[in-house]
């Protein structure tokens, strides 16, 4: 059975979804699995380059459709980019599939499942569908319940796909219970937590991170964030709290990624003339080991309303590192239960200042604390959420979907 994962973003590319493909990807063609990744060719970082259109990485096949000069940054250029993206995807597979075929689809664009599930259909091809998110309820989520009437369509379109998929696969509990709700059978839905590389990534001294030399940060206290920063996540709170913070010169707030939050944070920072605040692009994955272990806290957040349509992934990064977190988002959501539970980190709610200073100003005077909580989220992921645990639930599912006919 050849495998065909479709998602917008794939290697070189370094964003999440694209390394999670690349992982899996390489671990099922060392099986001998026949694997192609579907993408564009754009990459995350520079909407300007120019991939090529098919490559062998690691022993699967990359293939590429689209321009790689659509615009990723506002709405409308976003917009192009996923009907680019759809077309060429569409015509892609009208060409290659085969029957007995397997189409795994991701969530880039949104509704790309819906969008291609008919001539996967029609190519007598299966439909397996991996979600990041669910869209249109993080629009709806981010824009407010203007959008939720223009929205029935989609959430129509999109929920039939779902029906019609062979299987779903989500990445939390939550997400879980909200597709079983649309009318998906709970036997056809599995749960597959995304993972970080928690053999590279592992817990690293402060002093002998090379990044804390190369970037000023001896001695400092780093709160750091890492990854997009974008319109689901709040990043206003830690904002006000390194303004608060900012006569303390042992602490440093360091934002590593991009995306439009992280962007509005810095320029919000350099307004107020915050030089407690440093922003650093995308790391090499050959780097993240480093970077990863650089904070002393990591934050990260979600907008309670999008609780069970994303899951902060990066957090699987934070546990390998040793690190613990500073969750800003629903105090009772997915990722608060799971830092209570394992005390390797704490949940405030979005706005709450006073909380969120409160616990940095507590760590950064009690480094054994700090130091305490991290070794925990370390074990919590080698206890639960390791890289070889997700594979062996993706090579359950493979195998049980060929040991089976299509229905």
């Amino acid at each position: 059975m050849r495998i065909i994962f479709c998602n917008r973003y794939v290697p070189p590319d370094l964003s999440a979804t694209s390394q999670l493909l690349s992982d899996l990807a390489a671990h099922l063609a060392a099986q001998g699995v026949q694997v192609m990744l579907l993408g564009s060719r754009q990459r995350y970082d520079d909407a300007g380059a120019e991939l090529p259109e098919s490559e062998v990485i690691d022993g699967y096949t990359v293939q590429r459709v689209g321009s790689s000069s659509r615009g990723r940054d506002a709405l409308a250029g976003r917009a192009l980019a996923y009907l680019d993206y759809l077309r060429g995807a569409r015509r892609t597979l009208a060409q290659l599939l085969q029957p007995g075929d397997l189409v795994v689809a991701m969530t880039d664009p949104p509704l790309l499942g819906a969008s291609i599930d008919g001539v996967v259909a029609r190519k007598g091809a299966r439909s397996v569908q991996w979600l990041q998110d669910l869209f249109p309820e993080v629009a709806e989520g981010v824009f407010g319940r203007g959008l939720r009437l223009p929205a029935v369509p989609l959430h129509w379109q999109r929920n039939r796909s779902l029906r019609r998929s062979e299987h779903v696969v989500v990445i939390s509990q939550r997400m879980a219970a909200r597709i079983a709700a649309l009318g998906v059978p709970r036997e056809r839905i599995t749960v597959i937590e995304n993972w970080t590389d928690d053999a590279a990534i592992r817990p690293l001294p402060r002093d002998s991170n090379p990044l804390r030399s190369a970037w000023g940060l001896q001695d400092k206290f780093v709160v750091g964030y890492s990854g997009n920063l974008g319109r689901a996540h709040d990043w206003r709170t830690m904002l006000e709290v390194a303004t608060r913070l900012r006569g303390r010169d042992d602490i440093r707030f360091v934002l590593i990624g991009g995306g439009r939050g992280l962007r509005d944070f810095s320029e919000a920072a350099q307004a107020r003339g915050l030089a407690n605040v440093q922003l650093q692009p995308y790391q090499p994955r050959e780097a993240l080991a480093n970077s990863l272990a650089l904070p002393d806290l990591h934050w990260l957040s979600l907008h309670p309303a999008l609780e069970g349509c994303i899951f902060p992934s990066k957090w699987y990064g934070i546990l390998a590192a040793g690190r613990p977190s500073l969750f800003i988002g629903d105090p009772n959501g997915e990722i608060a239960q799971r830092l209570r539970e394992s005390a390797s980190g704490q949940a405030v709610a979005p706005g709450d200042v006073a909380a969120a200073r409160a616990c940095i100003e507590r760590l950064a005077g009690d480094p054994a604390a700090a130091a305490a909580m991290g070794a925990r989220a370390r074990q919590l992921l080698d206890a639960r959420y390791t890289r070889a645990a997700a594979f062996a639930r993706w090579d359950a599912l493979i195998d049980s979907l060929q040991s089976h006919p299509s229905s």
